[in-house]
């Protein structure tokens, strides 16, 4: 029998009119974004579906978001399939939907996991608020070469790497001035392209430590169980199962860097021939793509994708 893994997305991935479809046709996935609203403070639902998109993008929305999202997509997709047949045996998520993939194992629960994304996202946009900061998508460059440019402007500011995406791209992190010049380093080293991304700042980097000290703070009130299955962790690309280790690595993944490849290179070595992607965007069905092109791969975003 396969085994599979499901996956979540990041922050990135969100747009107006994601969750739509399965918002208008079932009753359980409504009642999803009605708690998520009353934990929100705010109608988590008309934002998702009418935007407008800057307000979308903003972080402390678009993380609630997204997992509301998946999730929901998750409820409607569990009532047409049943996905105890699939043997799925882990699950990941990119960043944010290391929360997500939590929740749907039933480590955190769904109104605790909507609450602490909320205030993961105020922290990170405090922290990004602080000093002037971005991130920058490296292309065509392996990460030992991304590290020599990162580190060789070590005196300039803060820069390191953030994500290891898929072979061939990873993402960098870090003030303004000493972003700039590490990218210039890694053009020199041979990096295909330096694309800048559009965030409000330098997530996954020491310049986020502060949001890391106040999530330590809300994790230490929240509940966490052992999950139903092993999720893997962003910081190690291993699985995690019991609480205090959840929430260590919850914290730690703030500041470093989320080691993607290495997760699903992980999952794979395990025997898991088949993802599945629930949530907007299909960005970890391309990655996924990229790592091993021979997967069984099923990206959930639509009804139309369950036909």
């Amino acid at each position: 029998m396969k085994r599979c893994a499901f996956l979540f997305p990041g922050q990135g991935a969100q747009y107006v009119g994601m969750g739509k479809d399965f918002y208008d046709k079932l009753q359980s996935v409504r009642d999803l974004y009605k708690r998520a609203s009353e934990i929100l403070g705010f109608d988590i639902a008309q934002l998702c579906f009418e935007g407008p998109q800057e307000t979308l993008n903003k972080t402390d929305i678009c993380q609630p978001a997204l997992l509301v999202t998946s999730i929901a997509t998750l409820e409607f997709y569990k009532t047409n399939v049943d996905i105890s047949t699939l043997n799925c045996s882990f699950a990941a998520g990119l960043s944010l939907g290391e929360h997500t993939a939590l929740a749907f194992a039933g480590a955190i629960k769904f109104e605790d996991a909507v609450g602490l994304v909320k205030k993961r996202g105020q922290f990170m946009q405090e922290a990004c608020d602080a000093v002037k900061s971005s991130m920058v998508s490296i292309l065509g460059l392996d990460r030992e070469k991304v590290k020599v440019a990162c580190d060789s402007v070590s005196s300039i500011g803060i820069v390191t790497i953030a994500n290891i995406n898929c072979p061939g791209q990873i993402v960098i992190s870090g003030d303004d001035k000493a972003l700039a010049a590490a990218s210039e380093k890694c053009k020199e080293l041979g990096a295909r392209r330096a694309i800048p991304l559009q965030v409000a700042g330098a997530y996954h980097s020491p310049l986020m430590k502060s949001a890391q000290d106040k999530l330590k703070l809300e994790l230490a009130k929240v509940k966490i169980t052992k999950p139903t299955m092993p999720v893997i962790a962003n910081v190690s690309a291993k699985p995690v199962t019991e609480p205090e280790e959840i929430k260590t690595a919850l914290s730690t993944q703030v500041v470093n860097s989320v080691l993607w490849e290495d997760s699903m290179r992980y999952m794979i070595g395990q025997g898991i021939t088949a993802f599945y992607e629930f949530g907007p965007g299909r960005v970890l069905t391309g990655l996924a793509k990229k790592i091993t092109p021979d997967l069984e791969l099923h990206c959930i975003e639509k009804i139309t994708d369950l036909q």
